[in-house]
């Protein structure tokens, strides 16, 4: 990151200070550190003396902020620049530029200097009709035609009055569209009260049926949540929807109100005058036809941003919970990925990972060799020791989990444990240049049996080989600017990994490279050298690795994991640099480290701070005694797996009242989706998933849980399954329709069985008119299916 001013880096310090709950000093710290090239892993974890104890979280934002407000900073001095150049720099507007405080305020500043094609209103400048504007704007008695009059110069384009007259009009719209101070009035007040309004494009209603309960749909700006915002972007992208922003609940209201501070901010009032009319219709114009478009798209642009932030944190969040997955362990694995026609794809790996067998069996239709498939994998199971039946949860699933069941009866003495796994993701590792790398002789269709046996066995291990995006745990991931995506997905990776740290001798290229300090190209070397020279005995060895100097060195050794080698510490996470504190612990306490490390008791009874020094304060100490306490620990909990009920396989076999038990598949803002074994997740919806109000799902659960819930509603010809975790909820009643059958809320509700209030509007408050409940969500259910199902 590039250096900046003391005076600069003070006052960005300051800012991003405040942001995050620090004190300035601390942020201070964290800046001088990363501009060193220091990562957030490692100044979370080893830097905790410096920053005063800042934790990934706060950094990972400070890391944002940093860089948006030195773009800012950089953008501000072009444009002081700029404008300087132009000999229109005045000591007012640098003083309301410096004072910006973002870049949508640097650019209302900016907008009547930014270079630009020729307008109406300046050719109607270089036509010398300013001073008619000005003129009448001066003096509303004037008569604007016999004014006008005066201008008229065929030479100048200019051929009569009405055409002097529609000149001086664009040039006071466009300084009025120009004002940054009126800008930022109407921007606060039209996102404080617009409404967001869609209708369905004519003549889209049954091609665009998926939103339709966007078709005649109006919700403030201000309240929209995130996820509904982004499906109606995605209609209007789709061309099914039409967006506007009302100003307010009575537009017409809304934009009298507009017109009426635009002329206030230029100082008309209509008093009857001859030119009053005329400056009115200029005000109306100036916010018709260009304040509020302009306002309009920037407010648009700005709720999308606010609803991308959100929709990258809570995939993020998804994505933390799936790579924090209990593992299995180090056990053998039987891998299938079901299939009907093509087969069901076998792998078996032992318990390092290893590839030692694969197959294809066909029990499904349309061959049904159900005998011979069972034989096949009872030989292999026997063959290999298997421990472990991973199952992918795609086409087939249940009916394959069914087979797994006769072959763990038909292999009783091995005592086997079957599972279903999600296998997002795998089908795109299979086509990867990784797996050709890894398995170059495999065929694609087999390399995702391997993917699914090894994610049972090690989530985080397995899954850093597949893209983040393509592991289908995400709110509208598809929408979103997916630069910001990535670099969110990648630092989330990045802190699970060096939360859980690496086994250096047996960790893959891959899991290397996402630990601190460690590019593709350095982790590529540590696995040919360990390949060429055997396993790393100390970490001291990594700095024999090509590329691997002592900056890198310092920013991944206490990530990396050395079991059984010559120094017992390479197994912990205390940090190389801090192997002289333990040494004083061992002079201190007259045991060797061995009798420490493990000795939880003992450990306890010391005090961190007799074993400080000028560089080591207590934090550090304390997570050292930690790491001697419990070394190596894995902070991920422990494995479990979720049972689904026999015979319920299919959506039609699901029955409201059911209860069943299932993994969280994906968190959503407005609930959760579950996994139940049928090929269809089900959403929980945020207000049945607790006895209590849940503001945010993910404070009750989160994706990898195993949880038990109620059916309260099923959809077959939708495919739309509603959940409750609350037990004793009864499924919601249907009322009769005329023709007697039965019709749901008018939402053909996917919510759990709950629907939001209706929202009462207000005038001028930018609430409906009318009471209203939002949708259901069904759009946005509807791509979640399909995401999950690719």
């Amino acid at each position: 990151m590039p250096a900046l001013s003391p005076a600069l880096a003070r006052k960005i310090s300051q800012t991003i200070a405040e942001e995050i709950g620090a004190k300035p000093e601390q942020a201070i710290a964290a800046i001088a550190l990363l501009d060193e090239g220091a990562t957030v892993p490692f100044i979370a974890r080893y830097r905790k003396e410096v920053t005063g104890g800042l934790d990934d979280t706060q950094l990972r934002t400070l890391e944002v902020r940093l860089t948006y407000l030195r773009e800012l900073e950089d953008r501000r001095a072009a444009i002081l620049d700029s404008i300087a150049e132009q000999d229109k720099l005045d000591d007012t507007l640098r003083a309301d530029i410096e004072a910006a405080d973002s870049k949508a305020r640097l650019e209302d500043l900016y907008l009547p200097y930014k270079p630009r094609r020729r307008t109406r209103a300046q050719i109607a400048r270089e036509a010398g009709l300013e001073p008619l504007a000005d003129g009448l704007l001066a003096d509303p008695t004037r008569v604007p035609e016999d004014f006008a009059a005066q201008f008229v110069d065929a030479d100048k384009g200019v051929a009569d009055a009405k055409a002097a007259l529609e000149g001086a009009r664009a040039i006071l719209i466009e300084r009025w569209g120009e004002d940054a101070a009126l800008v930022g009035e109407l921007r606060a007040w039209l996102g404080e009260v617009g409404l967001v309004r869609a209708k369905v494009v004519e003549g889209k209603q049954t091609a665009g049926e998926k939103f339709r309960d966007y078709f005649d749909h109006a919700e403030p700006l201000a309240k929209i949540p995130s996820h509904r915002f982004l499906a109606l972007l995605r209609g209007r992208r789709e061309e099914f929807l039409s967006l506007d922003l009302d100003p307010g609940a009575d537009a017409d209201a809304g934009h009298l109100y507009a017109e009426g501070r635009v002329a206030l901010h230029a100082g008309i009032r209509d008093q009857g005058r001859a030119a009053d009319a005329w400056l009115r219709s200029a005000c109306r114009l100036a916010w018709k036809a260009r304040l509020h478009l302009h306002l309009v798209i920037d407010l648009f642009a700005q709720a999308r941003e606010r609803a991308e932030a959100e929709a990258i944190a809570v995939f993020g969040d998804n994505l933390k919970d799936l790579l924090l997955a209990a593992p299995a362990g180090p056990k053998a694995v039987l891998g299938l990925d079901p299939g009907l026609r093509t087969g069901v794809k076998v792998a078996v790996v032992d318990a390092t990972g290893k590839l030692v067998a694969t197959d294809t069996i066909y029990p499904h239709e349309p061959r049904r060799q159900w005998d011979a498939s069972l034989a096949t994998l009872a030989k292999l199971c026997t063959a290999h020791g298997v421990q472990l039946v991973a199952i992918g949860n795609g086409t087939a699933s249940r009916e394959t989990d069914r087979l797994a069941g006769d072959l763990l009866k038909r292999c009783g003495e091995l005592k086997m444990q079957k599972l279903v796994v999600s296998e997002a993701g795998a089908s795109v590792y299979s086509a990867s240049e990784l797996a050709a790398k890894e398995f170059p002789q495999l065929d694609v269709s087999l390399r995702g049996a391997v993917s699914i046996a090894r994610r049972l066995q090690d989530p985080l291990a397995e899954l850093v080989k597949i893209e983040p995006k393509a592991i289908g745990v995400g709110q509208y991931q598809h929408d979103v600017d997916q630069f910001k995506l990535a670099r969110a997905l990648d630092a989330r990776v990045e802190d699970c990994v060096n939360a859980v740290g690496v086994h250096v001798n047996t960790a893959s290229a891959p899991l290397l490279a996402r630990v601190a300090g460690l590019s593709s190209t350095v982790a590529e070397n540590i696995v040919l050298h360990r390949d060429a020279n055997g396993p790393f005995r100390r970490r001291r060895d990594l700095l024999k690795v090509p590329r691997l100097g002592e900056k890198t060195f310092e920013q991944c050794a206490g990530f990396l994991r050395i079991a059984d080698g010559d120094e017992p510490l390479d197994a912990s996470a205390v940090h190389p640099e801090a192997y002289p504190v333990v040494e004083r612990i061992v002079q201190a306490t007259g045991r060797p480290i061995q009798a420490l490390v493990g000795d939880a008791g003992f450990v306890r009874a010391l005090k961190a701070r007799e074993f400080t020094d000028a560089r080591f304060g207590e934090p550090t100490v304390r997570d050292i005694l930690a790491e001697l306490e419990k070394p190596g620990r894995d902070p991920r909990p422990e494995f479990r797996a979720a049972q689904f009920a026999d015979g319920v396989e299919d959506i039609k076999d699901l029955r409201e009242g059911m209860i069943l038990e299932g993994v969280v598949s994906n968190v959503a803002a407005f609930g959760a989706f579950v996994d139940i074994g049928v090929h269809q997740d089900g959403l929980v919806h945020i207000s049945a998933l607790a006895d209590r109000y849940v503001k945010d799902p993910r404070d009750v659960v989160k994706a990898g849980d195993i949880v038990r819930v109620k059916v309260l509603e099923v959809d077959v010809a939708r495919k739309r399954i509603a959940l409750t975790r609350r037990l004793d909820d009864a499924p919601a009643p249907r009322p009769p329709r005329a023709d007697g059958g039965h019709r749901g809320d008018g939402a053909a509700r996917n919510d759990g069985g709950s629907r939001e209030p209706a929202r009462r509007g207000r005038p001028g408050t930018g609430g409906a008119a009318k009471p209203s409940a939002p949708p259901a969500d069904n759009a946005l259910a509807d791509a979640f299916a399909r995401a999950r199902r690719r």
